[in-house]
């Protein structure tokens, strides 16, 4: 990782960790035990990949840094309530997330439930109590964008057809159709949230910033399969050979470990190729681009 890029982005990952912690609710708030596993599951872990590609994408459209961290925030804890509720036991019965025991085992499933149920809620709370653009509509637009991509059309339904994959064949359309839905709708939304900050794009380049976006989603999840074959349990921070244990259908399953190492190489290059209209005010979404497919964890 480029120097530059890693303070770059851990000063915006303190950002975000400490807008987070300000909106969570405290443990002495009652029902503290909820509030508690709350802030267990997402606070002091994980990549914030899709806030960092919100301040990119917000940076290049001349954004507040303070509007764009709510609003990776908010992606942020869509994620995290995505991550609670497929760590049950009726989706992918997951114990080790992030390093240390999933919500439902620290605490139990109902409660890790409700977790999930109350930070999707709080991302909703955060988008439209916070004014984050000078345009109400504007404001209206990423919060149905973001309602879009965690519902049953984007997260919510790739996750339906994950399970619904389950120790069946799938051919590659059909396998990134399931993760343009599962894993690139919030990737998009993120994206598209942070430059909706601002205000120097067109339309135009919001077409190009979301085809960069499905670009991205996509390479994320072939990298994310490639580490679930190749990387340890350690490394990863959950247990590592889920997919080929539950027979489910990824990258590496369909292509092997070579190919799928080719595939997210070119969707790579189709992003920067994208990208590359932008010039220069791109070079952080770029860096977050070679960061999520170099990555090893």
């Amino acid at each position: 990782m480029h120097p530059d890029f890693q303070l770059w982005a851990s000063e915006r990952l303190a950002l975000i960790e400490t807008c987070l912690e300000k909106h969570l609710p405290a443990t002495n708030c009652a029902p503290a035990r909820l509030h508690d596993a709350m802030r267990y599951s997402v606070l002091g872990g994980g990549k914030r990949v899709r806030p960092l590609l919100a301040f990119a994408s917000g940076e290049l459209s001349g954004a507040d840094q303070a509007h764009v961290t709510v609003a990776g925030a908010a992606v942020e804890l869509i994620h995290a309530y995505s991550l609670v509720h497929d760590d049950l036991p009726c989706m992918d019965n997951d114990t080790l997330r992030r390093g240390k025991p999933t919500c439902h085992i620290k605490y139990d499933e109902p409660t890790a439930l409700l977790v999930g149920d109350s930070l999707q809620s709080l991302a909703f709370q955060l988008l439209t109590e916070i004014r984050l653009t000078d345009d109400p509509s504007v404001q209206l637009e990423m919060i149905r964008h973001l309602a879009f991509a965690a519902g049953s059309r984007g997260m919510a339904g790739g996750q339906a057809i994950d399970l619904d994959s389950v120790g069946k064949i799938l051919n590659l359309p059909e396998l990134e159709f399931m993760h343009i839905h599962k894993t690139g709708a919030l990737i998009r939304a993120a994206v598209t949230l942070g430059a909706r900050c601002g205000n120097k794009l067109s339309e135009t380049q919001f077409k190009q910033l979301d085809h960069f976006s499905k670009c991205m989603g996509l390479a994320f999840q072939v990298i994310d399969d490639i580490l679930d074959a190749e990387a340890t349990t350690t490394a990863l921070g959950k247990t590592a050979g889920k997919d080929a244990e539950n027979n489910k259908p990824t990258y590496v399953s369909i292509l092997g470990i070579k190919q799928a190492r080719e595939l997210a190489q070119e969707l790579r290059q189709e992003a920067t190729g994208v990208l590359g209209q932008f010039g220069t005010g791109a070079l952080r979404l770029q860096q977050v681009t070679d960061f999520i497919v170099q990555r090893e964890f």
